[in-house]
């Protein structure tokens, strides 16, 4: 092994029942580089983070890892010989314990002590010292579950530079961060790299390997495509690797024609349930149009989610305004009273409000929909097969049965199960709050092509998304929230990437 490489991956191959995850994968990653890692969902990239972080212990799959030279073969506690050896691995879905503090959470397991006391001081003043030194405005002793989802990332990924790691794993690292967050890693990121510490970057975001990464590497259906220095890369390159084929367009062009209004919501205020007199939606005003995707953009904390889950009646409470659906006035004051009025939501977080993760894709899809076929408090199982069947069918999600358990899909094909269970209870609107948020650009395409799809048909559609390019290219009108109000509405073709972010920032009024 040459000396600059840390990290060298031998012929690995990981199977899982019915399932070849990895197969023959070689990889040498380089000391103090930041290699970024992608490919589609169901590519093998969390399965090779595994065996390095040593979540899978050795024997459980073929081939070698040598870490510095020599080889690592963890077993037992694996996980904890991974952290002794210098690999941590910060992960897209958090591990934090929300009632524990940041220090608490950043020490977890590994706290000061003298004589089996844990030294308070000691924790905080090193947890002050960490935080300070990498420029995150955290308190210390702020109360985890207490900060939002962009600080919690940072204090995962504090936890894991304060274990020393000489190989810093991140998996979707900026899923959930602002732009000024976004910034503040990067900046982070770099200084590691100075201190000749190593990452590995995996993102759907392609954009961020051309600001981030020294070296990217491209995995499809378990094998290594190519790694290239990432200054021969093009985002075009990248995805033809990643799918097999060059995708001409990332956002296929619809054929919509927005007809009649469909649904107006005039003067809506909440208020957030958890925190009285704090309004959570202040005075939002816009109506939406059948056949339309109507995208809202804004930054984190905007009101962008709670406008949309308030529509749904699972938002905010103490609601005014008012809300009219096909000219009629609707009270929507649960999900249920919005599926009464034909209002479908993906929510944000698939899996805590999207899915029952223990649970098989079937029931998944079927349970907001049990009134189709079920009758005298009987459900008809071969009518709840064959609906659910043809809605996976439709949407191609990628399973050897219906019966599985939606744990073992793709997040892409995960994704598409909430769809699907949405779709199935034929919405005349159909909110969709971060709809690629996590998923490849194979997916996100197959999702782009079903909106379309369905605004052809005349469903309305409200976007929520984070990822501008996708708002200005997939909607017909964008509405931009600021601090919980509507900034202004744009049609797609007088809006840019510097209008929305002007009025997103408060700049323009």
């Amino acid at each position: 092994m040459a000396n600059d490489v840390v990290l060298e991956i031998d012929n690995i191959t990981k199977e899982f029942p019915g399932i070849v995850a990895l197969t023959d994968v070689s990889l040498q990653i380089k000391r103090g580089e930041i290699h970024g890692l992608c490919g589609e969902n169901g590519a093998g990239k969390s399965t090779l983070m595994k065996i390095l972080s040593g979540v899978y212990e050795y024997g459980s799959y073929r081939g070698n890892v040598y870490m510095e030279g020599e080889e690592i073969k963890f077993t037992g506690e694996s996980i904890k010989q991974a952290i002794a050896k210098g690999i941590a691995i910060v992960y897209q879905e958090l591990s934090l314990v929300p009632k524990l503090t940041v220090g608490e959470n950043i020490f977890l397991g590994r706290e000061p002590h003298n004589r089996g006391i844990i030294n308070w001081d000691k924790l905080y003043a090193e947890t002050d010292s960490l935080l300070k030194k990498y420029k995150l405005e955290i308190p210390f002793g702020a109360q985890v579950g207490n900060l939002g989802i962009g600080q919690q990332q940072l204090v995962e990924i504090a936890r894991a530079i304060s274990e020393e790691a000489k190989v810093l794993i991140l998996d979707e690292p900026t899923s959930a961060l602002t732009e000024e967050e976004v910034g503040t890693l990067f900046a982070i990121l770099k200084e590691l790299k100075a201190n000749g510490v190593t990452c590995i970057y995996i993102s759907h975001k392609l954009e961020e390997f051309f600001k981030i990464t020294d070296t990217i590497t491209v995995l499809r259906d378990g094998m290594v495509i190519g790694t290239l220095p990432t200054t021969e890369a093009t985002v075009e390159k990248i995805i033809s690797m990643m799918v097999g084929r060059v995708m001409k367009e990332r956002f296929p062009k619809g054929n919509r024609k927005p007809g009649e209004t469909i649904m107006e919501v005039r003067n809506l205020t909440a208020y957030d349930p958890n925190a009285p007199g704090v309004k959570i939606v202040d005075d939002v005003s816009f109506s939406l149009r059948r056949g339309e995707i109507l995208g809202v953009a804004g930054l984190m904390g905007s009101g962008r989610t709670e406008l949309v889950t308030t529509l749904f009646g699972e938002g905010g409470v103490n609601v005014s305004g008012e809300i009219s659906v096909k000219n009629i006035r609707a009270d929507i004051r649960s999900a249920r009273g919005a599926m009464a009025n034909k209002i479908s939501l993906v929510p944000e977080d698939r899996k805590a409000l999207g899915l029952i993760v223990n649970d098989s894709i079937i029931k998944n899809i079927s349970l907001p929909n049990l009134d189709a076929f079920s009758s005298f408090l009987r459900i008809n199982k071969n009518e709840e097969y064959k609906m659910c069947q043809k809605y996976a069918d439709d949407l191609q999600i990628k399973t050897q049965s219906i019966n599985a358990l939606v744990t073992s899909l793709s997040g892409g094909n995960q994704q598409k199960v909430v769809i699907a269970k949405w779709l199935m209870s034929s919405p005349e609107i159909l909110i969709l709050d971060e709809p690629t948020r996590g998923i490849d650009v194979g997916a996100k395409y197959e999702i782009y092509k079903l909106m379309n799809e369905l605004a052809e048909k005349g469903v309305a559609l409200i976007m929520v998304s984070s990822d501008l390019p996708e708002v200005l290219s997939m909607s017909d009108r964008i509405m931009v929230m600021h601090e919980r109000q509507c900034a202004g509405i744009l049609d797609q073709n007088e809006a840019t990437q510097e209008i929305v972010m002007a009025l997103a920032t408060g700049i323009r009024k």
